[in-house]
């Protein structure tokens, strides 16, 4: 019988919280995940008093010990020995400020001595052949067209001379196979080697062209971890200046797996001006700042509407996602709008029309695209120097 979330919340109604009833009582427990022989506890031990100061590590430790034996008697009564184990103890804004992992052996002392202040960290990974800056571009929430500005970013760079890949790496809902107009090709398969399709000047490849594009994938989170992986190292994109990697929406497994499998030169942040959206978009450039990734800015995406007439209409009220930058101390890389022609152009699978005055309804949305690409070069021209600790220098001849 395989542990469930349902045992190990039980089990840890029988750790005490130093202030008075047990962890799960008081609401410490924010997230419990398990899959097979892997579970992670998320812990918030000041959960309920936001103005109460963290404890010292050793008494997040120490807690974090209790936790693991209990959770691993509640293991063992499933006849489970070898448990994968990760306790991470969050802040009020979910930054984890004590990470405890352990391996399969089912001894208390591993999580203490595998014990770590952040996960683990996006420099540590490789980079890929040929390939000069990989760019995430993630979301908190999905619905935010965070796919329509990954594409529209990579079409924009094409245009300004670089050479583009863009992976779909929203595994459960691909969208490029209709943005990009792929539904009638097919995949090419070299030597077990995946071969992108070059379509509006991009290199592109998509989970949407190795399934059944009508057939619903019912995959747990190890599944899409390991089909994201063989899309990142199968595919073969030979030299490229930029590789922008659309994510699916949220925290989960698939930005945590690609922090861990490439060196990414950072992430795009992709909000919608209103509250709800900016919430979930706080917590996505805190997880890249926990991984270690380098925030290259954030884009507000649908931030006002041109009608027919021309006119521009504030629906979801604009400048919200600006604010949002300018809070997290972020990069603000502009603003898109949304008309009838955007739509029409990436459901027709023909993004270059957007670049054009005629096809895109006017010059509003040609303008706001190629401002992004612009920008975008720029801060990562300036994240490349901070990381390689170069100066910019002025020559005069």
């Amino acid at each position: 019988m395989p542990l469930t979330k349902e045992l190990i919340k039980q089990a840890l109604t029988g750790v005490a919280h130093p202030d008075g009833d047990d962890l799960v009582s008081r609401g410490c427990v924010l997230n419990i995940a398990a899959c097979d022989q892997d579970a992670s506890v998320r812990i918030c031990y000041t959960q309920g008093h936001p103005d109460q100061p963290q404890p010292p590590r050793d008494t997040l430790s120490n807690l974090g010990k209790f936790a693991e034996q209990v959770i691993r008697a509640a293991a063992k009564a499933q006849d489970i020995e070898n448990l994968g184990l990760v306790i991470d103890f969050v802040d009020h804004a979910g930054q984890v400020i004590l990470k405890l992992k352990s391996d399969t052996k089912n001894t208390s002392d591993t999580a203490e001595s595998n014990a770590k202040e952040q996960v683990p960290q996006n420099n540590a990974a490789a980079g890929l052949p040929g390939v000069k800056h990989i760019i995430a571009v993630g979301a908190g929430k999905g619905g935010v067209g965070k796919s329509t500005v990954a594409v529209n970013l990579a079409v924009g760079l094409a245009r300004q001379g670089h050479s583009v890949g863009v992976l779909d790496g929203d595994i459960y809902g691909p969208s490029l196979p209709t943005m990009l107009g792929l539904e009638t090709m097919d995949q090419a398969v070299i030597e077990s080697t995946l071969q992108p399709f070059l379509v509006h000047g991009v290199k592109s490849i998509t989970m949407g062209k190795l399934v059944d594009p009508e057939k619903p994938l019912i995959w747990r989170g190890p599944m899409a971890h390991g089909a994201f992986h063989q899309l990142i190292e199968r595919t073969q994109w030979g030299e490229l200046d930029y590789l922008i990697i659309d994510l699916p929406p949220g925290t989960g497994d698939v930005p945590l797996t690609l922090a861990q499998s490439v060196q990414l030169s950072g992430a795009v942040i992709v909000c919608t001006p209103q509250k709800v959206a900016q919430d979930d978009a706080v917590r996505a450039a805190r997880m890249f700042e926990s991984l270690g990734v380098e925030r290259l800015g954030v884009v507000e995406n649908m931030s006002y509407f041109i009608g027919d007439d021309g006119k521009e209409y504030d629906i979801f009220g604009k400048g919200g996602a600006q604010q949002m930058a300018q809070k997290l101390g972020l990069p603000f890389l502009g603003s898109i709008p949304i008309n009838t022609a955007l739509r029409q152009n990436m459901d027709s699978g023909n993004p270059t029309k957007n670049f054009e005055e005629s096809t895109a309804g006017g010059p509003q949305l040609p303008s706001a695209l190629d401002q992004l690409a612009t920008h975008l070069v720029a801060q990562v021209t300036l994240a490349s120097m901070s990381k390689s600790n170069q100066a910019p220098t002025l020559s005069i001849s």
